[in-house]
């Protein structure tokens, strides 16, 4: 699953080749990636075809283009295996192409965006763009409202995110999850964050400290810069960025995938353990659930 890093590459990389770009053409080649669109496949063919597409912004694992002079947005989500990648204009399409847009952009020519999807868990929809709760002057679509911002945002608010933190009667993991407290931090960076700050997955949050937390939510933004720095978290050809380059941060995982591995601080073997139909990797001598005297 494509996370926070992964998105922002890609968002990364379409900014030239979108921003007061026109939309000349629209071709859906699977309506299966149309399934959060509210509408038929027309709607989202006719709607979209001659607009003109702002910066693209990012909340989390959501990606959005909003159109220039409209209150609605092209939003994207990958999904478990999705790509948008650009394409020149006469280049063959791919077989697991979905939805084709073919742009134009003033300074960067014209330049075809392929949405390509092997599992068809993502998907591309128009939606209506809302003022945000904390600033009535940022808008994000109505499917990404309920998405709390994650913690490369510049608006952030640190005290209130320790503060719900502290509330929360869950553990540690299960929190970093939960995308209406921070987004952006999927199994792969909360498992290196937990690595980094010796705290164990099944950590009960209200015995977490309020330092141990500070310095946890820091690891988390050191993880997810590292990884944005090489490009995201590629173990098979299914993340890509725009121009189909693999990030290599796979390369730098201290306990995600790691199991059976020394852990490079202590030397004992990272254990995998399965959690929420997924698996955590940690160090049982490092990671240790630790609860109040």
């Amino acid at each position: 699953m494509p996370e926070l890093p992964e998105v922002e590459v890609v968002r990364g990389g379409l900014v030239p080749a979108v921003t007061d770009a026109h939309v000349a053409r629209v071709r859906v080649l699977d309506e299966r990636s149309l399934r959060r669109h509210p509408g038929p496949s027309e709607d989202f063919v006719e709607r979209l075809t001659g607009a003109r597409l702002a910066f693209p912004s990012r909340r989390g694992k959501y990606l959005w283009i909003p159109f220039q002079g409209a209150d609605e947005a092209l939003v994207v989500h990958l999904g478990m295996s999705g790509q948008v990648l650009l394409r020149d204009p006469g280049a063959e399409v791919a077989k697991l192409t979905r939805i084709v847009l073919d742009v134009d952009q003033p300074a960067y020519g014209p330049v075809r965006l392929d949405f390509v999807d092997q599992r068809i868990f993502g998907s591309m929809a128009i939606d209506a763009l809302v003022p945000t709760r904390d600033r009535p002057d940022e808008r994000v679509p109505v499917s990404v409202a309920h998405i709390a911002r994650d913690p490369l945002d510049p608006h952030f608010d640190d005290r209130a995110f320790l503060d719900r933190l502290a509330r929360r009667d869950t553990t540690i993991k299960r929190a970093l999850l939960d995308q209406t407290l921070v987004s952006g931090i999927g199994n792969i960076y909360a498992d290196e964050a937990l690595w980094a700050s010796r705290i164990h997955h099944d950590q009960p949050t209200r015995a977490l400290s309020r330092p141990r937390a500070r310095a946890l939510l820091a690891e988390v933004r050191t993880v997810l810069r590292k990884a944005l720095a090489e490009g995201g978290t590629s173990f098979d050809a299914q993340y890509v960025n725009v121009n189909g380059a693999s990030g290599y941060f796979s390369h730098s995982l201290n306990a995600y995938g790691q199991h059976g591995r020394p852990c490079p601080r202590c030397g004992t073997a990272i254990v995998r353990e399965t959690f929420m139909n997924r698996g955590s990797h940690f160090c049982p001598r490092c990671q240790r659930i630790r609860m109040p005297r």
